[in-house]
């Protein structure tokens, strides 16, 4: 059997998350993963995947190795670049129109999935590291097209407060805003809502 500190070292290499097909390239069978189950070493998060026992990989990152085609969306997006203080109730992702939402369906973490076209998934996708694992996530001008598109789903509060702390941020782009407003058909509401102020 490996030694735990390898496994540990293993796990903390791969963000704190590890699929069936990672550990048996290190050499361990189906078998030594049940015993290390058993033994309380390793927890289950979802098939095929699984965290060392008493961790609590970053949420981003989780996210990032489940499900690595999805990108960090509206909302959780909007979070992360402070632009709302209101917490999600789950994750919010975009994900491929025609991906399985089962898939999404997990119990260890609370999963939105969006279901985009594809012509509009590949707009302004940027991508963070957090633990050295890359975490797709729509850059600031997307993410402001998506709460302009999405207006009438938002809460009042929410919809201000991103529009209003966009404007303030020193990191906007405006001309990248106006060519994905183009593409996303938002153009009249960006004049609207954020042309007077720039």
């Amino acid at each position: 059997m490996i030694s735990i500190n390898k496994i540990e070292k293993e796990f903390r290499k791969n963000g704190g998350i590890m699929k069936t097909c990672e550990l048996n390239s290190m050499g361990l069978s189906s078998r030594q993963i049940r015993k290390l189950l058993n033994d309380e070493i390793i927890t289950k998060i979802k098939r095929g995947y699984y965290i060392l026992k008493d961790t609590t990989p970053p949420e981003k990152v989780i996210i990032s190795r489940l499900f690595p085609k999805a990108i960090i969306y509206l909302e959780s997006a909007l979070l992360y670049y402070n632009y709302t203080d209101r917490i999600p109730n789950a994750w919010q992702i975009a994900v491929e129109k025609h991906s399985n939402p089962n898939k999404y369906d997990i119990s260890y973490l609370p999963i939105k999935p969006y279901f985009i076209k594809e012509k509009y998934l590949s707009i302004g996708i940027d991508t963070i590291s957090i633990d050295e694992i890359n975490i797709k996530i729509y850059d600031r001008e997307k993410t402001i097209c998506d709460v302009l598109r999405y207006e009438n789903k938002l809460e009042n509060e929410v919809f201000t407060n991103s529009i209003k702390r966009y404007i303030e941020d020193d990191k906007k782009n405006i001309r990248r805003l106006i060519e994905y407003a183009k593409k996303l058909k938002v153009t009249k509401k960006v004049q609207t809502y954020i042309g007077v102020w720039i």
